[in-house]
C-alpha cells in the first residue's frame, strides 16, 4: 500500500467476516471507518491521543480459548480505538452484544441531555442526532430531573453549552497535545463531570477554534457563527488559507454569495486537522464595502467606467504606444505574492508579449514576526505552524517569474528604477487586505505616466493610477498557490465575485486573447509546458466518510 508517495506495511483482517487490507498497527476502528464500516465513536480523534472513555466503538473479537486453545469469540467485549490490527486479527461489529452495547451508551449520553435540537448550531451536522438515530433506542426510560448546568462563556471566541457534553475530552486533549496551552479540563467526578477552563486562564490561544470543530455535538459553539445559518443551507467549496504561507486546506461554507465560516480540510504534511483562528476569523474584508467595484479610467481630470469588455483592447493600445514611443525596456510589472500562480502566469506573459525587455518583480511580501509552532512546550514534536510570512503565494510568483526569464528583480529594485524614471508604464498588482504600499513606492508612482493598479481596496497606487482594475478576493475566484514547503495546492471560487467585479483570470485571460470563461485547470496545462511541476498538484485526501 502507498499513501502520500510512501511505502505502508499493511495486513490483512476480518471484519463482520468480510476480509480487508489496511495499514499496519492503526486502530481496529480507524481500518473499519477507512473500510466503509460506520462505527459509532466519539472520543476518538486520529490526531489526539486514545482514551477509550466513550465505549461506543467495542467490538467482539477472536481470542485463543484458554481451554482448548482453539480461537473463539472472547465473552467481553474490546474498545476497536485501543486495538491495534494485526495479521489475522478476525473482529465484529454485526452482533447482538456489541448492538446492545451501542443502545445502552446512547442512553447513557442522553440520560441528561436537553432536546433542544431545534435551537442547536450543531443540528443538521450532530453524532449525537445521527447516533441516537441510527444506534439509539426511541424512547427513554429517564424519568428523575436532569442535570443542569449554566451556559459557560470560556474565551473570546466560544461558548460552551456543558448541558450537551458527552465528555469525550477531545478538546481537553486538544489543548494539551495540539496547543500546548492546557486551558481545558475536567472538573468534578461521576455523573456531575464538566469541562471548564482554569481559573483566570480563558480559552484564548491562536488555534483554539478547533476544539468547535473537533467536539462531536452542539457543546463547544464558535460565537461568530452562533445562530447566523442552519448548516443545511450551507454550500461548500474547497479552498487554501490565504493568511500565510502554510497553505491550509479548508472548507468555505457559504450561501446565497456570503461567506457564513471557513472550517479546516484533512491535509496530511501540511495542516493535518487543523487551522489557526487568524485565518478562520480572517475572511471578513471579502464583503467589506470598501472594497473596488468599478473598472475606472482616468483621462485627464475625468474618470470614466468603461464596460470590461473594452480593457483588453485599453490596455493593449496604450502599453503598445508606450512601447512604441519610449522602447520596450520601459515598461514594468508588479506581481503580487496574493495572486494565483495562473493569474500571476497570464499577466506576466501578457506584459512579455508587449514589452519582451519589460522589468517583472513581485511586491512586497508581508511579514509579521516569527513563525509560530504548537505545542507549546519545549521537546515535543511541533504539529502545527503559523508562518510569519503572510501571504499565500510568494513561492509561486517565483516560479513564474523564474519560468519567463527575461529582466526580474526585487521590489526593492524595481522601486528604485521607477523613482528614476526608468519605466514610463507599469502594471502594479496589490489584492493584500492589508495596507501594503511602501512610501518608496508612492514616491514612485508620480515617475510613471501610465499606471494600471489591480487591486482589491483602494490606496495610494489606486489613487495616482491611469485605469483602475477592481480585484476579487481568494474566496470569488479559482487557481493554485505555492506554500512554503513548494507543495502546489489548488483552490475553488466559493462566491460570485461582488457586483461590478469580473474574476481576475477572466480580464487577464481576454487580455492573452483566449475566448470562454476562464478556466484554472486550463490555464495550468498551457503552464506546464514551461513549469512541468504544475502537472503535478497536492491534492488532500477525500475524508473516512464516516470519521469525524
Amino acid at each position: 500500500m502507498t499513501i502520500q508517495g510512501c511505502s505502508v506495511a499493511t495486513v490483512k483482517i476480518t471484519i463482520d467476516g468480510k476480509t480487508i487490507e489496511c495499514r499496519d498497527k492503526i486502530p481496529v476502528l480507524q481500518a473499519a471507518l477507512e473500510a466503509g464500516w460506520d462505527v459509532p465513536h466519539y472520543c476518538y480523534h486520529p490526531g489526539l491521543s486514545i482514551v477509550a472513555s466513550c465505549r461506543l466503538c467495542l467490538m467482539e473479537m477472536k481470542m485463543p480459548n484458554p481451554k482448548t486453545k482453539e480461537m473463539d469469540w472472547a465473552p467481553r467485549l474490546f474498545p476497536s480505538c485501543q486495538t491495534p490490527v494485526k495479521e489475522g486479527l478476525e473482529v465484529r461489529f454485526a452482533s447482538e452484544k456489541v448492538v446492545e452495547n451501542q443502545k445502552h451508551c446512547m442512553e447513557y449520553f442522553l440520560l441528561n441531555h436537553p432536546l433542544d435540537c431545534p435551537v442547536c448550531d450543531q443540528a443538521g451536522e450532530c453524532y449525537l442526532q445521527d447516533y441516537s438515530l441510527k444506534f439509539g433506542e426511541a424512547t427513554s426510560r429517564m424519568v428523575e430531573a436532569k442535570n443542569k448546568n449554566p451556559k459557560k462563556d470560556i474565551g473570546s471566541k466560544t461558548l460552551l453549552y456543558q448541558d450537551r457534553c458527552v465528555m469525550c475530552s477531545r478538546c481537553v486533549r486538544f489543548c494539551d497535545e495540539v496547543a500546548g496551552t492546557n486551558e481545558l479540563c475536567i472538573v468534578n467526578r461521576g455523573s456531575r463531570a464538566e469541562i471548564d477552563v482554569f481559573p483566570g486562564h480563558g480559552l484564548e490561544n491562536k488555534i483554539q477554534g478547533n476544539v468547535v470543530d473537533i467536539c462531536p455535538v452542539g457543546s463547544l459553539l464558535d460565537k461568530d457563527f452562533l445562530m447566523r445559518q442552519r448548516v443545511w443551507f450551507l454550500k461548500e467549496a474547497g479552498s487554501i488559507c490565504p493568511g500565510c504561507s502554510q497553505g491550509c486546506a479548508i472548507r468555505i461554507d457559504h450561501n446565497e454569495g456570503q461567506v457564513w465560516r471557513l472550517k479546516p480540510r484533512w491535509n496530511p504534511g501540511v495542516n493535518d486537522w487543523w487551522m489557526c483562528d487568524e485565518g478562520r476569523f480572517g475572511w471578513k474584508y471579502v464583503h467589506d464595502p470598501k472594497r473596488l467595484n468599478r473598472l475606472l479610467v482616468r483621462r485627464g481630470a475625468e474618470l470614466s467606467s468603461p464596460d470590461w469588455s473594452e480593457l483588453p483592447d485599453i490596455a493593449r493600445v496604450r502599453i503598445e504606444e508606450v512601447v512604441s514611443r519610449e522602447g520596450p525596456s520601459k515598461v514594468g510589472c508588479l506581481l503580487s505574492p496574493f495572486m494565483a500562480c495562473e493569474e500571476a502566469w497570464l499577466l506576466a506573459r501578457f506584459i512579455r508579449q508587449l514589452a519582451p525587455a519589460a522589468t517583472l518583480a513581485m511586491g512586497p511580501v508581508p511579514v509579521s514576526g516569527e513563525d509560530e509552532t504548537f505545542p507549546k512546550c519545549n521537546g515535543r514534536a511541533v504539529r502545527f505552524t503559523i508562518r510569519s510570512e503572510k501571504c499565500p503565494n510568494k513561492r509561486g510568483v517565483e516560479m513564474i517569474l523564474a519560468s519567463l526569464g527575461g529582466s526580474v528583480s526585487t521590489f526593492e529594485e524595481w522601486t528604485k528604477k521607477a523613482a528614476a524614471g526608468d519605466f514610463a508604464a507599469a502594471w502594479i498588482v496589490g489584492g493584500s487586505p492589508q495596507p501594503w504600499v511602501t512610501p518608496d513606492l508612492e514616491k514612485a508612482i508620480a515617475k510613471i505616466q501610465l499606471v494600471f493598479a489591480q487591486d482589491i481596496f483602494p490606496n495610494k497606487v489606486t489613487d495616482a493610477a491611469t485605469v483602475v482594475i477592481p480585484s476579487v478576493s481568494w474566496a470569488e475566484r479559482a487557481g493554485t498557490f505555492v506554500n512554503v514547503d513548494g507543495k502546489i495546492q489548488p483552490f475553488d471560487a466559493a462566491i460570485a465575485p461582488i457586483e461590478g467585479c469580473q474574476r481576475d483570470g477572466n480580464y487577464l485571460a481576454a487580455l492573452n486573447g483566449m475566448t470562454g470563461l476562464y478556466n484554472a485547470a486550463r490555464i495550468r496545462e498551457m503552464m506546464t509546458a514551461a513549469l512541468p511541476s504544475f502537472g503535478s498538484l497536492h491534492i488532500p485526501p477525500k475524508p473516512v466518510e464516516h470519521a469525524h
